[in-house]
C-alpha cells in the first residue's frame, strides 16, 4: 500500500474506549430522567433505553445530545457533559500508533459523533490530526459511502490513497469501502480472526 497518502480512523471504539459514552448515555441521562419524573433508576433506565431503541443507530436523531436533552426536557446538555468528561480514556496501544503513523502519513478522525462531543473525546490526542470530520455536524449524514467520498474530497486525496479502520462493520469497513477507501475491521474481541485486533496490526498492514 505504498499509494496510501491519509490514515483514517473512527473515534469510539478505535481510539477511545466506550466510557465516556456509556456514562452519558446509559447512566447520567437515566440519573437525570429518574429525578425529573421523580421515578426509580431502573424505571427510567426502561423507558429511556426504549426511546433509543425505538430511534436506533440508522437514525441521525440517535447521535444527537441535543436532540435528547429537548426530547426528554432535561435542559441544557452541557452540565451532564461535562461530568463525564473525567471517564474519556484510549485503549493502550492509541498514542504510541498516532505518534508513529503521524511521521509517515496524515491521519484523520471520521466519526458519527456530533463535532461538540468528538472535540471533548479527541481533546488529549488532537494534535496528531491533520482533519477531523463529524459526520452529522459537517455532512448532516451518517458515516456513509457519500460520506467517505466527501471527506476524501476535501482532503484533496483520491479514496484509494486513504486507509481507513474501525469497529464498525457497517460504518467502519463496508460504508468506506464501497466508497474505494482501503478498509480494515477492528475487532478488539478478537472473534473475526480476518479483522484487526488492535492498532499496531494496521501498522503491519500499511
Amino acid at each position: 500500500m505504498n499509494k496510501i497518502k491519509v490514515i483514517s480512523f473512527d473515534v469510539e471504539g478505535t481510539l477511545a474506549t466506550p466510557a465516556f459514552s456509556h456514562a452519558l448515555w446509559h447512566e447520567t441521562i437515566p440519573a437525570l430522567y429518574a429525578s425529573k419524573k421523580e421515578i426509580d433508576i431502573a424505571q427510567a433506565e426502561a423507558a429511556i433505553f426504549a426511546e433509543y431503541g425505538r430511534i436506533g443507530k440508522q437514525q441521525m436523531a440517535w447521535y444527537d445530545i441535543e436532540h435528547w436533552f429537548g426530547f426528554l426536557q432535561l435542559g441544557d446538555p452541557q452540565p451532564a457533559i461535562q461530568s463525564c468528561l473525567h471517564k474519556i480514556k484510549y485503549y493502550p496501544e492509541v498514542e504510541e500508533v498516532l505518534a508513529s503513523l503521524s511521521t509517515q502519513y496524515k491521519l484523520c478522525a471520521a466519526s458519527g459523533m456530533p463535532l461538540e462531543l468528538l472535540r471533548l473525546v479527541l481533546q488529549d490526542i488532537k494534535h496528531y490530526f491533520t482533519y477531523i470530520f463529524s459526520a452529522p455536524t459537517h455532512y448532516k449524514q451518517l458515516k456513509s459511502p457519500a460520506f467517505y467520498q466527501g471527506i476524501c474530497a476535501e482532503m484533496g486525496v483520491h479514496p484509494a490513497q486513504v486507509a481507513h479502520t474501525g469497529d464498525s462493520w457497517q460504518f467502519d469497513f463496508l460504508n468506506p469501502g464501497q466508497a474505494g477507501i482501503h478498509a480494515f475491521y477492528l475487532d478488539r474481541q478478537g472473534k473475526n480472526q480476518e479483522s484487526l485486533s488492535d492498532l499496531r496490526q494496521l501498522q503491519q498492514q500499511l
